[in-house]
C-alpha cells in the first residue's frame, strides 16, 4: 500500500536528498532549480525529469536562459513506497540521478554506476 505523505514533508526530503549531496558538486551545479511536482503528464510513472542544457553541453553562447529545471514527481515515488524510509530512499536516488544529467551523466552510464 503506498506511504500517505503531505506535500511538505515531501518537500523537506527533497531538502534533505539535496542537502546530502557533497559540497564540491553542490558548488559546481549551475543555473538550475529543483521543484517538486505532483505528477508528469506525458509520463505519469517517472519519478523526476532534468529539463536544460547539461554542464558539459554548454558552450561560449549559453547565458541569459531560464534556469534548468530538476521536477521531482511526489505521486509516483508514493506509489511506489510502502513507508517514509522508502520514500526518502527514492527520493535521494531520484534526486542524485537528475542531478547527474545536469553534469552530462546518461542512463547507460547512471546503471553502470549501479544509480540506473
Amino acid at each position: 500500500m503506498p506511504v500517505e505523505m503531505s506535500r511538505a514533508r515531501f518537500e523537506e526530503l527533497v531538502s534533505e536528498a539535496l542537502d546530502a549531496v557533497p559540497p564540491e558538486f553542490a558548488r559546481a551545479m549551475d543555473n538550475v532549480v529543483v521543484l517538486v511536482e505532483e505528477e508528469n503528464d506525458e509520463n505519469p510513472g517517472i519519478l523526476g525529469l532534468y529539463h536544460g542544457v547539461a554542464l558539459t553541453q554548454r558552450t561560449s553562447d549559453y547565458g541569459g536562459v531560464l534556469p534548468d529545471r530538476i521536477s521531482l514527481y511526489r505521486r509516483p515515488i508514493l506509489r511506489l513506497c510502502e513507508t517514509e524510509e522508502q520514500v526518502a530512499e527514492e527520493v535521494l536516488i531520484t534526486v542524485v540521478h537528475e542531478i547527474a544529467h545536469h553534469f552530462g551523466i546518461d542512463d547507460e552510464r547512471l546503471h553502470d554506476l549501479g544509480w540506473g
